[in-house]
């Protein structure tokens, strides 16, 4: 009996679901048909799908919303994207469309922000936390944008001692400020607590002692951030509960702070079994937060979300074509792809962070194990592990004339251009491929355009010094 590839992925999971189906007999992403761009661009490709974005902010938006008036709480949520995880401008620009807020890492980001108001795509209202660590340079431009009027910068302190240094360089200017607190890192981490923020049994002394009397220092935020993002397990929820109780603690002393920020972010489908009650999750957040105020006679304090990868990493997707299959021994199977995962999707190789990865076509035709690796000659550049470290199953393709196999690995939307440097020298000198954007326009309807042909060779060899 023939078991086709698309009979092993319905006997397995529900499909079609949100995002992906097949057109006669090709796979589409958010209803677009991928041999489309195929056939139009050429591979290998990237994809950034716009529309994701704002879905992605206004789910969010509403659910909050909706457990607000569930648990009658009496304050307001305020999303913000941290531009990290992925800066360029039609990025930004699509979540700036939803009137986020913003998160900073670096004194550049400073200079982001002045960009971003000088073309009026934000308002000096917009609320921006300031995080990592603080740099001279990083502070000046800080306290030099809440001079031009930003009234609603905020710099956590990572540490103690960037207390002083920020109002050294402060002057006379008041500095609006939110509190780090460390955490405990997970069971498996290589180390105990996070090298972020300050110890939770110290914070609230360096506010009696340090802030609570300076008349240039008002401290609005409470923040912590679990690596591991917002997930429904003991370890979270302990965590929780410690920056929860610290909250209240340092409120009780200190009638300016009201924000809450939560940090850590929400996971994002990285396999077709995924299951995430996000629904759930917030209301149990809301909930403890009123329930504990309530407790200690104290008001809700505004909630604050920092989501970078849930917010744009369901809109990127990377595609390939395979150049060849090699077989190396009676168990082995490799198809090589015509770019460098190493360089594409560095988290594949670095974190071994898993991927949705499906064909693009030959749906029905048998499947087979198989390993797949880049054409860089790097060891590590290969992907030989799905969902669980399961293996690999994509389907088998005869090497004659026939169409050549395609596949894609999507939901790649978050820091593989930062982490890889888009554009910029890659291993065994690989171009970065091509980037194309797709939107919708005013009737609804799909636009795509090349944002970036893929890299040149002048264009390497400008950077390398060759051309000088």
């Amino acid at each position: 009996m023939k078991t086709t590839y698309f009979d092993l992925v319905e006997q397995t999971y529900y499909f079609p679901q949100s995002g992906f189906d097949l057109k006669n007999d090709y796979l589409t992403f958010n209803g677009i048909s991928i041999k489309y761009l195929i056939e139009k661009y050429s591979t290998p490709f990237k994809i950034v799908y716009l529309p994701s974005i704002e879905d992605k902010i206004k789910k969010v938006r509403n659910l909050f919303k909706k457990a607000f008036k569930q648990e009658s709480y009496n304050a307001n949520y305020n999303f913000c994207y941290c531009t990290k995880c992925c800066h360029f401008k039609h990025v930004v620009n699509a979540a700036l469309k939803q009137k986020v807020n913003l998160e900073t890492s670096s004194s550049f980001d400073i200079d982001l922000i002045r960009n971003l108001y000088a073309t009026k795509k934000i308002s000096k209202d917009i609320y921006l936390i300031h995080n990592a660590y603080k740099t001279d340079n990083y502070i000046l431009k800080i306290i030099e944008l809440q001079k031009e009027g930003f009234y609603n910068s905020i710099i956590i302190l990572d540490s103690k001692k960037e207390l002083k240094r920020c109002l050294e360089k402060a002057g006379n200017h008041k500095l609006k400020i939110g509190l780090r607190m460390a955490v405990n890192e997970a069971p498996h981490a290589t180390y105990h607590i996070s090298r972020f923020g300050i110890r939770q049994n110290e914070l609230l002394d360096f506010y009696n002692n340090e802030i609570k009397n300076n008349e240039n220092v008002e401290l609005k935020q409470l923040h912590f951030f679990v690596d591991t993002g917002i997930k429904d397990n003991f370890y979270y929820w302990n965590e929780f509960q410690k920056a929860l109780s610290l909250y209240i603690d340092l409120k009780k002393n200190c009638d300016t702070l009201s924000q809450f920020n939560i940090g850590g972010g929400f996971p994002i489908r990285n396999h077709l079994g995924f299951n995430y009650d996000y629904e759930h999750i917030i209301k149990k957040i809301v909930s403890n937060i009123k329930l504990e105020c309530s407790n200690n006679n104290i008001s809700e304090p505004d909630i604050f979300t920092e989501f970078g990868k849930y917010t744009v990493g369901e809109s990127g997707a990377n595609i390939f074509k395979v150049l060849e299959q090699k077989k190396q021994n009676e168990n082995e199977l490799w198809y090589l792809i015509d770019n460098s995962l190493i360089n594409t999707i560095p988290d594949s190789w670095s974190i071994h962070e898993k991927f949705i990865l499906l064909p693009i076509n030959k749906w029905n035709n048998q499947y087979t194990v198989v390993n797949i690796g880049g054409i860089s000659c790097d060891n590590s550049d290969y992907y030989n592990s799905e969902d669980l470290n399961q293996q690999i199953l994509l389907p088998t393709f005869s090497d004659t004339n026939e169409e050549p196999l395609y596949i894609g690995f999507f939901h790649t939307g978050a820091y593989q251009d930062a982490i890889s440097g888009y554009g910029g020298i890659k291993h065994c000198l690989i171009p970065s491929p091509k980037l194309i954007i797709i939107d919708r326009d005013e009737k609804g309807n799909f636009v795509d355009y090349l944002y970036r042909e893929e890299q040149t060779v002048k264009e390497m060899f400008n950077i390398l010094g060759y051309n000088k």
